[in-house]
């Protein structure tokens, strides 16, 4: 449903794939060792790697690859909307003379071109880190000890809606933090915070 608002809405999707998707993920994990083990041949595809990123004793270098006209091989029954091709990063991390593989698969809607999809993930992960760093420093988000339940994904839901408003609160122009700590100790700041959800 998420894809074809998307779609309706003229715009193009990347979407990770999870193993709670065994089957379309099992498909893609498939039909990109097959590439690879064919050197590409009778695939069309197209690759991109990045430089090697060092920093604080740790390097990094990712390398994409893509690969288009495989809709009726990964979606037979036609369930996602204009798929058009898949995407595949391997990030090689290096860590205290350790190295890692990781290794992740997408699927998308958009043109096969390596390079952009690299960078339309980059940027995902870039506002997704944002968003963590300010979660925690405004609601100390990472020592939560909430474990129980569904307790855990509520709390991150009522999170996500008090930044939002804390966010939309335009008459201090102080941190989501500050904004914070200010509608804990005056009751009329906090009632103009919720005046903003009400409008």
């Amino acid at each position: 449903s998420i894809v074809k608002s998307i779609i309706e809405q003229g715009g193009d999707y990347v979407i990770t794939l999870k193993k709670n998707q065994p089957s379309l993920y099992a498909r893609v994990e498939e039909l990109f060792k097959q590439a690879l083990a064919q050197g590409f041949s009778g695939f069309t595809h197209t690759a991109y790697s990045t430089k090697t990123e060092s920093n604080h004793g740790r390097s990094e270098i990712r390398h994409h690859l893509m690969l288009s006209d495989i809709k009726e091989l990964i979606d037979p029954d036609n369930q996602w909307e204009k798929l058009h091709s898949i995407g595949m990063i391997e990030s090689v991390r290096i860590v205290k003379g350790k190295t890692s593989i990781e290794t992740r698969y997408y699927i998308s809607s958009s043109p096969n071109n390596a390079q952009k999809f690299g960078e339309s993930v980059r940027s995902h992960w870039g506002v997704e880190n944002r968003l963590h760093w300010v979660l925690d420093v405004a609601f100390r988000e990472d020592d939560c000890r909430i474990r129980k339940d569904n307790a855990p994904q509520n709390f991150a839901i009522l999170r996500h809606i008090s930044l939002n408003l804390l966010s939309q609160e335009k008459t201090s122009k102080t941190g989501a933090k500050n904004k914070r700590l200010r509608a804990g100790w005056d009751d009329d700041y906090l009632t103009k915070i919720l005046a903003v959800a009400v409008n």
